[in-house]
Formats: C-alpha cells, structure tokens, sequence
C-alpha cells in the first residue's frame, strides 16, 4: 500500500505553481495517468510522490505501484490542475500510447479511406499535435518518416526540437488524416502537394499552410502556423535601438521610394513590413498589400492575396493596384525582375513602396536588383533604404542569471563585466530562452550610395562606406544586445557571420 493511505490526512498540493520533476514522468505509464488521474511529481530514493484527485483509489495505488515499482506517496490535488499537467508533461506520448494500443493499421486497399472508427485514434493525434504546437507557440511542425518511425518537431523560436518518435506504421494515416483536414488528393503521394485549413481557438482565426514532399519512407509534411488573430507588433516592440528607431522612422515617412526589408525566410521580415504600416496607416492614405500569403488582418487596409493558377501574380496584382490610386503599397516579396522593374517605376511616380528580398545583407540587395535587370540609375533614384535583419531568442526572464564573460571577450570588449544566460526552466522547457527579438542592419541610401549603385560598385564597397559613415552591422547590433543582457554571444553568433 501507498505509504500515506490514512486518507484523512493526505495534504493538498497546489500544482499551478509547482515545480514537477520531468525526470519522474518515465516512472509512470501516460495510460495509468490518464486512467486514474494522477501525476507524479518528484521521488526521494525508492519513494514516488504523487498527486491525484482521488487519493483513496486503492486499485490505482496498487496499480501505480506495480508499474512503477516503488513506494508511493500520495498528495491531493485539483482534477483540472492534474489533468492540464499530464496535458503538459505527457502531451503527445500519451496519444501515441492510446494509438499504438488500439488503432488497427488500414489494408493497402483501404489505405484512402482513413475515416471511421479505425481512423479515430489518428483523429485525437493530430488534434493534440496540433493544441501541444498552439500551446508552445511553435510557428512550424515537421512530421519526417524514417526507416524505423516517424520524428516529429516543433520549431519554436526558430529552433527545431524534437517533439516525439512514433511508429513507423502511423506515418500513411497520420499524412492522410493531415491531408483531409488541408482538402488534398489522400490517393497521390508521389509528388509534392499544398493545402491549408483554418481553425478558431479562442476567438482566434489561426491558419495552416500544409506542405507535402515524397521521401524514400513515405510522405514528409510541414505544417506552417499561421496566427492571424495575434497580437500584431509595433516598430517599438521589435527590438529596434534607439537610433536604428529613429532612421527606420524617418524612412516610412518619406512621401515616395522604396524600401527593402532583406534576411532569410523565418527573420520577421513580414513582421517588420507590417508594423511599418501600422505606424504611417492614417485615414488620409490609401495603402493596399500583395502578400503570399496574408499573415495578419491589418484594419484599415486593403490586402490581397496572389493566386498564380488564376493569373494574379505579384507583377500582375502590381500593375492594377497602381492603377487604384494608391499612397502606399506593399509587396510581401520581390521575387523576380518583373515585379522589380514595376516596384521601381511606382516608386519614380509617386509611391511608397515596401517590400523583401531574400539576400544575406543590406548593401547585397543592390546587387540582387542589378541581378534582376533592373538599371542601376533606376535602383539610385528610386531606393531610400535596405535593413537586413534577423531574429535571436532572448533569454528566458525566469532562469535568467549573471555570469563573467569568458577571457577572450573580455579582451575585445572589456566594457562587458558580465553576460545573462538562462538556465533552463519549467518557463522556457529548459531551453534558457523565450521569445525572440529582431538584430537590425539599417543602410540609408545617401548621395555618395547613390553615385557608387550608378557606377555598379560592388557590395563590400557600398557595405565598407556605410559601416564608415555610422551603420551598424547585424553582429554589431547584436552584441549591443547581448551587452544589454537580452540574448547570449551564441545567439547572435548562430545568426550573423563573425566579424
């Protein structure tokens, strides 16, 4: 019997704010916590505390302590409470346990009709996968079949983590469970196909964008989170310093031009375009978007989305919004030299134009326009600015903690006494990081720029010029930020090139 079975006295514990022990969760089957109610949280030698909400459970004492085989301890607990931490500590395992146990594999003649009764363990999974993605706020799930199982991350602040292995036997039914909610062709697997479905969660509209890829093992599948019922963000609240706030500011509000947001896909690119937009959008301005796809519902402006198999490409979506009469317009990318040489001549017209391009650096989007065909003089006349930019995780305010920098640092910066980490905590699942905030490159195109873009001078040249006249470069900027204590060395580090 359970150590403290006079139930009488069994003490209540609150587990809102309790610290669980993860490395006790093995100790427990995801079945008996779901069975019963119980969630252990910490053992001391032999011993395993639990909680449950209905300690006097015998059968689950006996239970407990056979699968788990040691002494139990038991401690009360709310049922809600109890049930949101197997949520948390369990989540997908315990799903996965449920399928292994009950679902039957579909015959190969069955294999398109992934409904019914049979389906319905497959059903509950893909449900959970995506509330545990909601809940750890991940902007991307991977779903990977490999010769054995099938991998499944989450990437969170722009890091993949794995989030559980299963069977392989669950990667066909999984994909097509994936592929009815996302209206797919479940029959074809032997090419790539896109999908999306939409679903509201606490008044929320939040949309998924459904990838699928042929592997040696069966059907690769990313699913792209796309919340737009989120908080969008302004310039304040990106990460900008000071004075890049004050350049940026200064930018927007030009009357015509254009400007480039530039980085990898995943840098907060979009992000910055629209909190660009919510801080020069007034009623006097007619301000219309392009975007593939529509990330976030911007009031007061009209968006659009492009659709190539119907004709309405970025350079098409372009030529007809300019001729709406508008103030301002965005173009969610610049992807080929059409819709450059159109972004150029509404620029030359009158028009604010706001767009991205996918190069490393500011001063390389210069190079990419010319790469597009488009004149250099054109580019000279109509560019107000580049900012490159790139996100970095910031350090988790729970576990967050002061350390001396390590001796090679201090020599190159010896204003540093210290540097934040975080530790790894219940907060962060032990990563020592929540949340990311932006590193900014900011080129402000100036007359001397002007007259280096019409002679084709190359991207260090311009790049040398602006870093001497007062630009800071993304590591610079990312290394004040690490001297602020809001992110680490390594974070800005995974990001940018050493300098």
């Amino acid at each position: 019997m359970a150590k403290n079975d006079s139930f009488g006295s069994v003490p209540e514990v609150d587990l809102a704010g309790y610290s669980i022990d993860a490395s006790v969760i093995p100790s427990v089957p995801a079945s008996l916590a779901e069975k019963y109610n119980l969630m252990p949280l910490f053992k001391a030698g032999k011993n395993l505390t639990v909680a449950m909400s209905d300690p006097k459970n015998v059968l689950a004492l006996d239970e407990l302590r056979t699968a788990s085989g040691m002494e139990i301890s038991v401690v009360k607990s709310n049922e809600k409470q109890i049930k949101e931490a197997i949520s948390e500590y369990y989540g997908i395992s315990a799903v996965i346990e449920d399928v292994v146990k009950n679902y039957k594999p579909i015959g190969e003649a069955k294999k398109v009709k992934v409904i019914g009764e049979e389906a319905a363990p497959i059903v509950k999974l893909v449900n959970v996968l995506i509330t545990q993605a909601l809940r750890e706020r991940a902007s991307d799930i991977h779903i990977e079949p490999e010769h054995n199982d099938v991998r499944v991350r989450f990437r969170v602040d722009g890091v993949l983590h794995e989030e559980s292995v299963m069977p392989q036997f669950m990667s066909a039914p999984l994909v097509s469970r994936i592929k009815v909610l996302a209206g797919m062709d479940i029959a074809e697997n032997r090419v790539p196909q896109d999908g999306r479905f939409e679903i509201k969660e606490s008044g929320r509209s939040i949309d998924f964008r459904i990838s699928t890829f042929p592997s040696a093992y069966g059907e690769k599948v990313v699913i792209r989170i796309l919340d737009k019922g989120s908080m969008l963000y302004g310039l304040t609240d990106i990460g900008f310093s000071e004075e890049n706030y004050k350049k940026f500011l200064g930018l927007i509000h030009k009357p015509h031009g254009i400007i480039l947001i530039t980085g990898p896909t995943g840098s907060g690119k979009t992000t910055t375009l629209y909190a660009a937009l919510g801080e020069i959008n007034s009623k006097e301005l007619n301000v219309t978007t392009v975007e593939d796809p529509i990330e976030y519902e911007l009031p007061g402006i009209t968006q659009s989305q492009i659709n190539v198999k119907a004709g309405l490409t970025f350079a098409s979506a372009l030529r007809s919004i300019l001729r709406q009469d508008p103030d301002v317009v965005l173009v969610s990318e610049i992807r080929d030299g059409e819709t450059a040489a159109i972004a150029v001549q509404a620029a030359l017209t009158g028009h604010m134009v706001f767009s991205t391009l996918h190069t490393n650096d500011s001063s390389g989007a210069i190079v990419r326009l010319i790469d597009m065909k488009v004149e250099p003089f054109l580019i000279a006349s109509s560019l107000e600015g580049v900012m490159a930019q790139r996100l970095v995780r910031t350090i988790c305010k729970k576990c967050k903690i002061e350390a001396p920098p390590p001796e090679e640092l201090k020599q190159r910066f010896p204003e540093i006494k210290s540097l934040a980490k975080g530790t790894g905590c219940k907060a962060c699942k032990g990563s020592g990081f929540k949340g990311r905030t932006g590193i900014f490159e900011l080129l402000i195109i100036d007359d001397q720029i002007r007259q280096m873009i019409t002679r084709k001078a190359s991207s260090d040249e311009i790049r040398k010029y602006a870093v001497e006249h007062g630009m800071k470069t993304l590591y610079q900027d990312g290394m004040e930020k690490v001297k602020a204590g809001a992110t680490t060395l390594d974070e800005v580090l995974r990001v940018t090139e050493l300098e």
